[in-house]
C-alpha cells in the first residue's frame, strides 16, 4: 500500500504508538467534553508510566493514526502529501471484524486548491493498483469525523458489491488553525484506511483475528 502511494507522490512517515491526549484528541478538534470522544474506546496509561517532566500530559495507546496529521503539519509547510501506516489500539470486544489492535494507514494532502475531487482521484488510483482492476467504481456517502468537514465514507464496488474502504473528508479549519495554517489560504483532505480490512478483502479472509493468532498454516501463506 505504501509503495502505491509513494508512486503517486506521497511521502511515508511513522508516528509513536504511545500518544498524548493533545495529539490524539484535542488538536484534532475533539475537546475533552466533545461527545465524539465516545467514538473511541481508549487504553489510557497509568500516571506512573508518564514521562517525569511531562506529568501534566495524559498518555494513551493511540486510537488512530490521525495524530500524525498534527505532528507533521507543526513542522512542515505545505504543499505536501503523506501517508502514515501504523498499529492502533481500541478497548473493545473482538469478533470476526473487530480487534483491540489493528493496522491503519492515514493519508493527508494539503495545498492551495485541493478538493474532494482530488481525494476521489487518489482513492481511485490507489484501489485500481491494489486490486488490479481498472474498472473500480467509487462512491462517497456523508460521514462524520470531528477532524474533517465535510466528512465522507468511501465505498468501492468490488466483486459485485459495495464495500466500505475508508473514512475521509476535507481537513477541518480548526485543525489547520491548531498548527498555525490559515484555512483561507490552505486546504486539503485526509483519509484513513484499515490495512487489515483491505487485506481481508483482497485475500478473501473472513476473520481479522487470524492475523493475530499463531497458526502457522495461516501465516505461512503470506
Amino acid at each position: 500500500m505504501t509503495d502505491i502511494f509513494q508512486s503517486m507522490g506521497f511521502d511515508v512517515f511513522l508516528g509513536p504508538d504511545i500518544e498524548t491526549e493533545y495529539y490524539n484528541f484535542d488538536a484534532l478538534n475533539i475537546p475533552k467534553d466533545h461527545p465524539a470522544r465516545d467514538m473511541w474506546d481508549t487504553f489510557w496509561l497509568k500516571p506512573e508510566s508518564q514521562i517525569s517532566n511531562l506529568k501534566s500530559q495524559k498518555y494513551l495507546l493511540r486510537t488512530h493514526t490521525s495524530p500524525m496529521q498534527v505532528r507533521y503539519m507543526e513542522h512542515h509547510q505545505p504543499p505536501f502529501s503523506i501517508v502514515v501506516p501504523g498499529r492502533v489500539y481500541r478497548y473493545e470486544a473482538t469478533d470476526a471484524t473487530h480487534e483491540i489492535q489493528f493496522n491503519q494507514l492515514e493519508g493527508l494532502m494539503i495545498g492551495r486548491d485541493i478538493t474532494l475531487a482530488h481525494l476521489k482521484g487518489v482513492m481511485a488510483g490507489f484501489l485500481k493498483k491494489l486490486f488490479g482492476d481498472k474498472k473500480v467504481e467509487l462512491r462517497f456517502r456523508p460521514g462524520y469525523f470531528p477532524f474533517v468537514e465535510p466528512g465522507v465514507e468511501v465505498d468501492a464496488l468490488l466483486n459485485g458489491r459495495w464495500i466500505e474502504i475508508a473514512g475521509a473528508g476535507m481537513v477541518h479549519p480548526r485543525v489547520l488553525k491548531n498548527v498555525n495554517l490559515n484555512p483561507d489560504e490552505w486546504q486539503g483532505f485526509a483519509f484513513g484506511v484499515g490495512i487489515d480490512r483491505v487485506a481481508m478483502i483482497k485475500y478473501k479472509i473472513d476473520d481479522i483475528r487470524l492475523f493475530y493468532g499463531s497458526d502457522l498454516r495461516f501465516l505461512n501463506q503470506f
